[in-house]
């Protein structure tokens, strides 16, 4: 994407959704975008979640961040589509200076076109 530079990829053991703050912060990330594996035990085991934050910083709520989960090959979200989805809150982010509550996936799409 135009704009958008990938920094370092920082790889954590067991890491949880905040370490990406923490990581992102001492960076000097303006987005933080967290891969992390679904826990064991879950219905399917390869299914991966993606959390958004702009601006990330120690002590971020968990309503600033955007979650796309259930990224899986299984009857889940594909990786096609989720990419597409994370691309969109990406630029959608940096528009609004913001994740979380504040932004919202209102792509036209299936539901979510106004009546005719």
């Amino acid at each position: 994407m135009p704009g958008l530079e990938i920094g370092p990829v920082a790889l954590v053991r067991e890491g949880r959704v905040a370490a990406g703050d923490e990581v992102a912060e001492a960076m000097g990330a303006g987005l933080c975008l967290m891969l992390i594996g679904e826990r064991p035990g879950l219905s399917v085991s390869d299914s991966l979640g993606a959390y958004l934050s702009f601006a990330p910083r120690v002590g971020l709520p968990d309503s600033a961040r955007n979650c796309v989960s259930n990224i899986h090959g299984n009857g889940g979200l594909s990786h096609a589509a989720a990419a597409d989805l994370l691309a969109y809150l990406v630029l959608r982010a940096r528009e609004i200076g913001a994740t979380g509550v504040a932004l919202k996936d209102d792509r036209p799409g299936p539901g979510l076109l106004p009546p005719e």
